[in-house]
């Protein structure tokens, strides 16, 4: 079994890349692409960039090209709940676009407009967050291609799919996951509220994920070791 391990920067990825065992890389239209074994596994792990055409363009490689058979994407978020916090996770129950007109995305295999997250991942993570010490829920994930740093833009986006969360990739990772009959799950760390001061702290300021990143590793290896 091959895995796929996703994230939109490279310091989401990195650690991960550091824990590879036996690893080879490779350069396919503008990703690297590390193989090896993690927690005795065989995985692809890779940084995708930011935003829905990256994301879904490297989920076609990854399944296509390197046989993934399962998917595992893992980054920061937006927070939209009231249920967890920041540092907290929210694992991708339901993945749904909130900046796309779904009637014409529905005409086109998988022929969905909301994306469940594969039933037996959602609980492999919601299991490693809670052997890791992190609060997690299984909730909805909202998909864009903008930054959300702003109330109005929150409180639309809220009044429009009610998301846990919102970030840039995870609907684009599901639909095409499940182009390809791949089993997914989006894991996203809440990294700040989608508003003022989030925008504040991630994009006008130089911002460390590190903490972020360290959480998100660890629950990823948690995971691939009781795949």
């Amino acid at each position: 079994m091959v895995i796929g391990i996703m994230g939109a920067m490279p310091a989401e990825v990195d650690l991960l890349c550091q824990k590879l065992s036996g690893v080879t890389q490779e350069e396919y239209a503008g990703v690297t692409y590390h193989r090896g074994a993690l927690a005795g596994k065989q995985v692809v792990v890779c940084c995708a960039g930011m935003g829905k055409a990256n994301a879904a363009a490297t989920v076609q490689v990854l399944c296509g090209r390197y046989g993934a058979e399962k998917i595992i994407f893992s980054g920061i978020a937006g927070n939209m709940s009231a249920a967890i916090g920041i540092g907290d996770v929210c694992v991708g129950k339901l993945v749904v676009y909130h900046d796309a007109d779904t009637r014409c995305i529905v005409q086109s295999a998988p022929f969905l407009e909301e994306f469940p997250g594969d039933p037996a991942l959602v609980q492999c993570a919601l299991a490693a967050c809670a052997a890791c010490g992190v609060r997690a829920i299984a909730g909805k994930i909202a998909t864009g291609d903008r930054f959300v740093g702003d109330s109005a833009t929150k409180a639309a986006i809220a009044a429009a799919c009610a998301p846990d969360c919102v970030e840039m990739e995870g609907a684009a990772v599901a639909q095409i996951a499940a182009r390809n009959g791949v089993p997914c799950v989006i894991l996203r760390a809440m990294s700040d509220n989608a508003d003022e001061e989030g925008y504040e702290r991630l994009v006008v300021k130089d911002f460390s994920i590190d903490e972020y990143v360290a959480t998100a590793t660890r629950i990823v290896e948690t995971m691939i070791e009781s795949l």
